[in-house]
């Protein structure tokens, strides 16, 4: 059994780390609003974008002459798999549920004979893939800042445009955790290039007939390498509000598991330190008694 002396180490300890826990937990409650309000913000400029791109795809009929990110490359033996985790942990399942949906992707493309690669957004993610697909990491992208802007989506995209340019995949494929609420968080996989469109609806706005200038194929050309850095803006944007929605209910466990923690070695405490109190008692009167 351990010492009195133990246990109110051990109490001074579990009561410093609920302090902690509960300090990370009022933090991510802080960040977790203006990350929150940030990817509402950016949802339906990401929806409308796709939604146009995929209207004036549909009236492409020559895909020959149709840009290359629309169609790819015509194959589907490479992939390049764009993994966007966190930087940090201490977040719960954030970033192993982002990692499992990227290993199933990986496993089952391998089965079928095909050739992946991976481009590491986030350090945690890398932590994880490279115990088993090292070789298969083409690049690790860290994001270490305060506030995430267009710009930091720009140089991924960048970097995907110059791989698909240099023809070293033909399909990618965005993974990320889409924000749902502070405890619904939905892995995700965002195939980006060539892009994947929602049927468009087949009702009155269906049969209108849009006259476009320049042309289409030169809208494409514009906005097709514009809609990777918009996506994965977005998914930046929701993997932030979801890794604080994550960690603020994390810390709210470990906070309560703490402060159960500290209950019960109260009690065990306060009964050891009652028994060897009692101990002593008995100690002194036997020896008055025998003198």
């Amino acid at each position: 059994m351990a010492s009195l002396k133990d246990m109110r180490v051990r109490l001074a300890s579990t009561k410093a780390t609920q302090k902690i826990t509960k300090a990370m937990q009022m933090v991510a409650a802080s960040k977790l609003r203006r990350a929150q309000a940030a990817v509402e913000a950016a949802r339906p400029y990401a929806e409308r974008m796709e939604k146009v791109l995929g209207n004036i795809a549909s009236t492409v009929t020559d895909v020959a002459s149709a840009p290359k990110l629309l169609g790819g490359t015509g194959q589907d033996q490479v992939h390049l798999l764009v993994v966007c985790t966190a930087e940090r942990g201490l977040c719960g399942a954030f970033n192993s549920s982002i990692v499992r949906l990227a290993r199933e992707k990986i496993n089952s493309l391998q089965a079928a004979g095909k050739t992946v690669k991976i481009l590491c957004v986030g350090r945690k993610g890398y932590d994880q893939l490279r115990r088993q697909y090292e070789k298969q990491i083409v690049e690790l992208i860290e994001l270490r800042v305060k506030t995430l802007g267009f710009e930091h989506a720009a140089l991924v995209s960048k970097k995907i445009d110059e791989l698909f340019e240099a023809g070293q995949f033909d399909v990618c494929t965005i993974f990320f955790s889409r924000f749902k609420s502070v405890i619904s968080q939905i892995p995700t996989a965002l195939q980006v290039i060539p892009p994947v469109f929602e049927k468009t609806d087949t009702g009155a706005e269906a049969n209108v007939s849009y006259e476009y200038e320049p042309d289409e194929l030169d809208i494409l050309a514009e906005l097709l390498p514009r809609n990777i850095a918009v996506q994965l803006f977005r998914a930046l944007l929701e993997n932030a509000a979801s890794e604080q929605g994550a960690r603020m209910t994390a810390m709210d466990n470990a906070t309560r598991n703490a402060g159960e923690m500290i209950s019960k070695l109260t009690i065990t405490y306060n009964r050891s330190r009652q028994a060897t109190i009692t101990k002593e008692l008995i100690e002194i009167i036997s020896g008055a008694e025998a003198v």
